[in-house]
């Protein structure tokens, strides 16, 4: 019966919100004011998809009555990753998963190498895995490298990975293992849990929509994803996953670099020693063995052979040149050895860089010169990678949350997940609101980086309900540009008098209300008991950190710029409120105050239209109210039980 509410909800929030949006567009746009009137019509259309991918989620919601019995025999590793986390913590986190009840090993996977933890992991008789020399100067890609690492130097089938923070109860492999009896099954992600939360939740820590009517809808459409803690994982699935990304990453830096080789020799070409006929023929013979490697490229051959084969094409070609009469020969040496021709990439595979593309495509190589860059192109493709820190990468690196790219690609691959909604770990939430803004900021970065360099809607492997439950959380992340277009509507409208609409006529009202009424309902509904207006008011409130996020992601996926990663502290950061943090939702609370208030006096002298100025009084409360949960989150200083 649940459910048969759940969906009539949906479909009522269809029809009443596309009939809204498409009679705004279409009959009530104010023109003369379109500079407020189109951006506030953009942001309701962006509002209703996001109800409408939300309405999907909850559609297929599915509730697991548990797993069957573990399968026989499964090896299991527990990983408790840290990085600067006090000992105790990590301890303390160790030791309960030493104590969990079905066999297994437990490691510490320090990536700040400290001698002091490993120390008392050896006190304890538990494992303790940290970076070796091969990663120095390499990228360290964070939480998934030192997952990665973790990956190569142990063997266990499954593997729980747990934060430095988060606790888990004895029977956690028990209720979870036997899900992986369907061969098929790479991830059983459960909810995580916090215990320092008091029951307002002023930081909205819990998340009781997300690990709950959310993931359990996600998971109806195999599409529940990795959350980076608290969830079990096959380790031949996260294999395979490295074994592809190394194929695939080997396979793209081939390709560039015989594409930079052959527009090399196209360049060449223009050098009067290419008149030469010892000279155009080597050209002619190295420019064959391009094209040839090319088809072979395509038709799937081995990727050693095919460099193997142009190489020795390349030092061929070479040796009869350096008998030949070329000019130039040192300039061109000079220029190759001070190139720097390639980079790591995404699956720490080494690729040609765009710069080295076009310094080989523009500059005017002597025949010899010509094949010397090429030559060197290829020997820094080796396939054989023996200068990186490790050839394989499971978990993915192109985002600062590993977790949704793995899971997004696991699903594309065929594997299935499952969302478990049972409590089986306990860890600690932000106690601050400034370490808040720091966990929600990377979080929405990493998110963003995952939608711009692998766009689940263009993902082969992936079901279309599939990408559509990756990118309704993606899509999620925009919603900043969307609450600045809501905050800024009644304000102009209250102290301009300008309106976005044609008229608050009685047409409006009747498309409005019953959309906004079905909107919460649905909610509602969907939750079934879970509060949920904490979390509309921080999808609203922090609209400064999505919009940070989404530049900040861009600039670094576009054009290089750094964007770094925080560890979320887990520490109370001591020191009195730090209202510096949300300065620009001050600014927009004490415009909010002054248009409302001058609204209600241009009204009583009898300048404004009532209906239109009550309106958005209303709306400037409504706004004030989503705000007002960050001033209590800045005077919150961390959980006190009750009692102490």
């Amino acid at each position: 019966m649940a459910r048969f509410w759940t969906r009539l909800m949906v479909v009522l929030t269809l029809i009443l919100g596309v009939n809204y949006v498409a009679w705004r567009w279409a009959v009530s746009l104010n023109w003369d004011a379109w500079w407020i009137a189109v951006p506030l019509i953009v942001a309701e259309t962006y509002s209703l998809i996001d109800v409408l991918l939300f309405g999907m989620t909850v559609w297929r919601l599915k509730e697991r009555t548990g797993a069957p019995p573990p399968p026989a025999g499964a090896t299991v590793d527990v990983f408790v990753t840290t990085y600067n986390e006090p000992l105790e913590m990590v301890m303390k986190t160790a030791l309960a998963a030493q104590r969990i009840r079905h066999p297994h090993s437990t490691w510490i996977l320090d990536d700040g190498d400290r001698q002091e933890l490993r120390r008392l992991a050896a006190e304890q008789g538990l494992g303790y895995v940290t970076r070796g020399e091969d990663w120095n100067n390499m990228p360290r890609h964070a939480k998934a490298g030192n997952l990665n690492n973790a990956l190569m130097v142990t063997e266990g089938e499954f593997l729980l990975i747990l934060d430095a923070d988060q606790v888990p109860e004895q029977e956690i492999l028990e209720r979870t293992l036997g899900y992986f009896n369907n061969r098929r099954v790479a991830l059983v992600q459960t909810p995580q849990y916090f215990t320092n939360v008091p029951n307002d939740d002023p930081l909205g820590s819990q998340a009781p929509l997300f690990y709950g009517p959310i993931q359990q809808g996600k998971d109806g459409w195999n599409a529940a994803f990795f959350c980076g803690s608290n969830a079990v994982l096959r380790r031949e699935a996260l294999m395979q996953l490295g074994l592809l990304g190394y194929v695939q990453e080997t396979e793209k830096g081939i390709r560039r670099a015989l594409g930079a080789s052959k527009k090399a020799i196209r360049q060449a070409r223009k050098s009067a020693d290419a008149d030469s006929p010892v000279v155009g023929g080597m050209l002619d013979e190295v420019e064959a063995a391009i094209r040839h490697a090319n088809n072979q490229l395509a038709a799937g051959r081995s990727l050693s052979e095919i460099t193997y084969q142009v190489q020795q094409k390349v030092d061929t070609a070479v040796r009869t040149l350096v008998q030949a009469d070329v000019h130039a020969l040192q300039a061109d040496l000079e220029e190759i050895a001070a190139m720097d021709l390639t980079a790591v990439g995404d699956a720490g595979v080494r690729v040609i860089t765009d710069d080295a593309v076009q310094r080989l495509s523009a500059r005017e190589w002597s025949p010899l010169g010509a094949m010397e860059s090429v030559q060197a192109v290829l020997d820094a493709l080796s396939v054989e990678r023996s200068g990186e820190a490790q050839p394989l990468m499971p978990l993915a690196t192109i985002s600062v949350t590993e977790d949704m790219a793995t899971a997004m690609r696991m699903h594309a691959r065929g594997w299935q997940s499952v969302y478990h909604h049972e409590i089986l770990a306990h860890g600690l939430a932000p106690e601050d609101i400034g370490t808040m803004l720091t966990q929600r900021l990377r979080w929405a970065q990493g998110t963003i980086q995952v939608l711009l360099r692998e766009n689940p809607l263009t993902q082969r492997g992936l079901k279309w309900g599939q990408r559509l439950m990756y990118f309704s959380t993606m899509w999620s992340y925009l919603s900043g540009f969307a609450a600045v277009v809501y905050f800024a509507a009644p304000v102009i409208y209250l102290l301009f008098g300008v309106l976005p609409v044609t008229s608050l006529s009685t047409d409006f009202f009747i498309r409005f209300i019953p959309f906004m009424v079905v909107n919460q309902l649905l909610f509602l509904v969907a939750g079934r008991g879970i509060p949920t207006w904490r979390g509309q008011q921080y999808s609203l409130a922090l609209f400064p950190t999505w919009i940070k996020a989404c530049t900040s992601a861009a600039r670094n996926v576009w054009f290089g710029r750094p964007l770094g990663f925080a560890v979320t502290p887990k520490d109370r950061q001591e020191g009195g409120p730090r209202w510096s943090l949300i300065r620009p939702q001050i600014t927009v609370a004490v415009l909010l105050g002054i248009a409302a208030v001058a609204g209600l006096v241009r009204l009583a002298a009898g300048l404004a239209e009532p209906l239109g100025t009550l309106v958005n009084v209303a709306w400037v409360v409504f706004d004030l109210l989503v705000l007002s949960v960050l001033f209590k989150a800045v005077r919150y200083r961390g959980y006190t039980p009750s009692g102490k």
